[in-house]
């Protein structure tokens, strides 16, 4: 073995025979079954620190699963994201001076085909940098053939079945980006202004006040409304107003909507830019007039405006409106603004034709949920799905681009039929015409991944892919899935997506299990951002301090509803306990070349017993944490059995007693089994060099059988061995001999005869004693089971008598000034509080010092 342990020497050879050895592919000869869905990351994504979190999680359970008797199926696959990689090929096809709509639509598809083809697998490359062991086979897109029949057939049968519907709505609407759903909004704090516009009273010298933060919409104000129970505007009700700028009427209505009590209690209604207005209008019968257009670009109803950017008009509308005598006044103002998710631009409602997916097909998956047919992890998550799925609204499901699944409605120009279709009709079913169009919208990126759970193992897929991306037993075996690892922040847009799909097409719940990881922060709990500048690049800490290390770094501090705080200094920590195991490892070769399987050999040695037990805890302890998906115990509970339990006592006993190495060898070549899915390539390594193979001639750790709980009797001397020997370090310390050998130490224990080789051989005394009562004239140490004793008659204890007897002078003289001080009334009285409480702790401090200086004397003195 070399030094030090080189992960770059193995981890892309050891992956590559993995893959080729198709180790990570379903073997359908196991009766039990386990499925888990990798999230499709964007095809225009690259490898993030929350990608790393998630893939690991999910590796390490898969791992265990298929190291476990299971047929294991972990389906990879990537995602289209229809608005991210419609703006990817049109910025570039932008940087060669032309437009998508001068390339027309179906030269603009071919290149983003292209596109995907040269780059689209960025990151399910840079996955396998993580170690990850999907069943690459069976990698899926979200528009491949066969996922895009599935898609019409779910279409197909919500809209035969009127759960999908088109209509006018008051949608969400990115200028850029067109119709988005509600949890695509981001709001954001704005700091802005509230205009108090002057509407004049029609027949009369008086006006009212209207407030606004958006005076643009005014032009397609329709009413102005006042709650009918307001007593201060009930001769107003049924007047007109005159817009401002504008010759044009608008009736005051009354609508119980107004609350009385916010502003003015007047309040103007623009159905065609505010939800709460649109109602308003529909219940009013008001006209919907829409002031600028799908660009955001203002309509010729903005009179002289007209042409210009909405938000970009603003000053000068109101410029305007001063000038003209309508303003009131103008304040500050601090309110929510919704942004696109994808490109940021301010979100505007606004009525348009688009098609929705109806609530009411949420419901089987609300009650499932409430049966507990799925469970969360953490539990507290449930609640938040219950509520949003209780406010649910209709689910806009159409999207404005061309990058897609395009929706698979047709229309007939010549009968005005329309019908949804999972072919490509040349015709019109009901009058035969061939003046036929399909709807040129695509369908939400959510709605295709909404089926990911089924649609990957053959549902709606006909033909394409059988026997090869799927089997026809497959969705028999693998649905529902077992498992879902995803982060919390798609809960709603997925997760809850999938749960609708799920119930809806296949009757069962999706999963049945959902675990949801928190953010992944820097090492000051920041959220992670290009403009702070402090963005963990995992492939960087990969290169740093390898694969394994930044796995079990982010397994260990996978807390459950917890955010992972990242640092350096917790990847130095993984780092160094590869290098622990490696030492180990090189410690174990020392004494013969190779060590046999520990169900071949049998543990005869005392020491070889009591790991033996100490390693069947551990086995214990992380099946029972990975079934509860506690990712950070079983963690926890490997680094203390191998590094703490293993390393630190198992290896340094084991140097009284050479007989035990070779069972030592065999349980921590097993151990390496227990710890593969948290650090696949050094345990490989390990085991291979343990076992005195070569991964390119052997069987791989990772299709090894996974630990067992067996029955194994333990060995109740050792954890009095180790304390005996804890004790006695601690007693050569307070005689300032930690490691130098001395001649002599008794313990007050019951041992065997055959447990003082260890006692003597690690706390360095060349003669233990057994003793039944107190030793006199010794330094003793006291621990919970046993005291040991050091014989003062053969050491110089001058020194350090001296030492601590000038400590404790001048700790006196210090006590006796702060006793002073405090006790002077005049100085109590005068000095600032925070100076007293300065005293007063320094003087409790210096109080335990003596007290702890004074034991120590008495130990040494006898």
């Amino acid at each position: 073995m070399e030094k030090i342990y080189n992960p770059k020497n193995i981890e892309n050879k050891y992956y590559k025979i993995w893959e080729d050895r198709d180790y990570f592919e379903v073997d359908y000869s196991k009766k039990k079954n386990f499925a888990i869905m990798m999230p499709p990351p964007n095809v225009t994504g690259s490898l993030h620190i929350g990608h790393a979190l998630t893939f690991t999680l999910q590796d390490i359970i898969v791992r265990y699963k298929r190291m476990d008797g299971f047929a294991t199926l972990w389906q990879p696959g990537t995602d289209h994201a229809g608005i991210a990689t419609q703006n990817v090929v049109e910025r570039q096809i932008l940087a060669t001076g032309t437009t998508k709509e001068e390339l027309g639509r179906e030269k603009f598809l071919e290149k983003v085909w292209e596109w995907k083809a040269s780059c689209g697998n960025t990151i399910t490359t840079q996955l396998r940098s993580l170690g990850v062991s999907p069943a690459w086979k069976r990698e899926r897109f979200t528009m491949d053939a066969g996922l895009q029949k599935a898609v019409k057939k779910a279409f197909k049968r919500l809209y035969d079945e009127g759960l999908i519907v088109r209509g006018n709505y008051m949608v969400n609407w990115c200028p850029k980006d067109g119709a988005i759903s509600d949890i695509e909004v981001e709001y954001e704090e704005h700091h802005g202004h509230m205009y108090h516009i002057k509407y004049p009273i029609v027949n009369s010298d008086e006006y009212i006040i209207v407030a606004t933060t958006r005076p643009e919409t005014y032009f397609g104000d329709s009413a102005v409304m006042v709650n009918p129970n307001d007593e201060r505007y009930k001769e107003l009700i049924g007047k007109k107003v005159r817009l401002p700028l504008m010759d044009r009427e608008i009736p005051i209505i009354a609508d119980e909507y107004v609350d009385m009590e916010f502003g003015t209690g007047l309040v103007k209604v623009t159905p065609a830019h505010d939800p709460n207005d649109y109602e308003v209008g529909l219940r009013h019968n008001l006209e919907i007039i829409k002031v600028f257009d799908e660009k955001g670009i203002l309509l010729p109803i903005a009179g002289e405006f007209a042409g210009s950017d909405r938000l970009e008009a603003r000053a000068d509308i109101v410029q305007k409106l001063q000038d003209e005598g309508f303003i009131e006044k103008i304040e500050e103002h601090t309110h929510q603004v919704g942004h696109c998710y994808r490109c940021k631009s301010v979100i505007e409602p606004y009525v348009s034709t688009q098609w929705f997916l109806k609530k009411e097909t949420a419901l089987p998956a609300i009650e499932a949920a409430n049966k507990g047919d799925v469970n969360f992890h953490p539990a507290s998550w449930k609640n938040n799905y219950d509520a949003w799925m209780k406010e649910l609204r209709d689910w806009c499901i159409s999207r404005q681009l061309w990058w897609g699944h395009q929706i698979p409605v047709f229309y007939c120009d010549e009968c005005g039929n329309e019908w949804a279709d999972e072919g490509t009709p040349s015709e019109c079913p009901k009058c035969k015409s061939t003046k036929i169009r399909q709807d040129k919208d695509v369908l939400d990126t959510w709605f295709s991944s909404a089926l990911w759970p089924f649609s990957t193992l053959g549902w709606g897929n006909d033909e394409f892919g059988e026997g090869k991306l799927w089997n026809t037993e497959d969705l028999e075996r693998f649905y529902p899935n077992n498992l879902l690892v995803t982060g919390f922040d798609i809960l709603f847009f997925w997760v809850a997506r999938m749960m609708m799909m799920g119930t809806h097409f296949e009757n069962k719940v999706p999963f049945k299990d959902v675990y949801l990881h928190a953010l992944v922060r820097d090492k000051n709990g920041q959220k992670m951002s290009k403009s702070k500048g402090n963005v963990i690049d995992p492939l960087e800490m990969i290169e740093k301090y390898s694969t394994d290390a930044l796995r079990f770094t982010l397994a260990i501090l996978a807390v459950q509803g917890r955010d992972i705080k990242l640092s350096d200094e917790k990847l130095e920590l993984s780092r160094n306990f590869t290098n622990k195991l490696y030492n180990a490892t090189k410690y174990l070769l020392m004494s013969q070349d190779k060590f046999e399987d520990l169900d071949k050999i049998e543990i005869k040695t005392e020491l070889g017993k009591y790991m033996l037990y100490k390693f069947n805890e551990a086995v214990k302890k992380v099946r029972n944490e990975l079934d509860e998906y506690k990712f950070n115990d079983a963690s926890m509970t490997l680094y203390r059995f191998l590094w703490q339990d293993f390393c630190d006592w198992g290896i340094e006993l084991s140097k009284a007693n050479k007989d035990s190495v070779a069972e030592l060898g065999a349980i921590y070549k097993e151990s390496m089994k227990l710890l593969h899915p948290f650090m696949p390539f050094i345990t490989e390594y390990l085991y291979q060099t343990l076992n005195k193979t070569d991964l390119a001639t052997n069987d791989s750790i990772m299709i090894m059988d996974y630990p067992q709980v067996q029955e194994v009797e333990k060995v109740e001397e050792f954890d009095i061995i180790i304390e005996a020997i804890t004790s006695l370090r601690r007693a050569k310390a307070l005689i300032e001999m930690p490691n130098q050998r001395i001649n002599k130490a008794m313990v007050l224990a019951k041992l065997p005869t055959w447990a003082l080789a260890y006692i003597e051989k690690l706390a360095k005394v060349e003669n233990i004693e057994l003793v039944d009562e107190r030793i006199e004239n010794a330094v003793s140490d006291i621990s919970n089971n046993l005291q040991t004793f050091i014989p003062l008659s053969d050491i110089d204890l001058t020194p350090i008598i001296n030492r601590l007897s000038k400590q404790q002078e001048k700790l006196l003289k210090d006590k006796t000034k702060l006793d002073n001080m405090l006790n002077n009334e005049k100085f109590v009285a005068n000095a600032p509080a925070n100076v007293i409480e300065k005293n007063r702790n320094e003087l409790a401090e210096i109080n335990n010092k003596l007290l702890s200086i004074q034991d120590e004397l008495n130990k040494l003195k006898g």
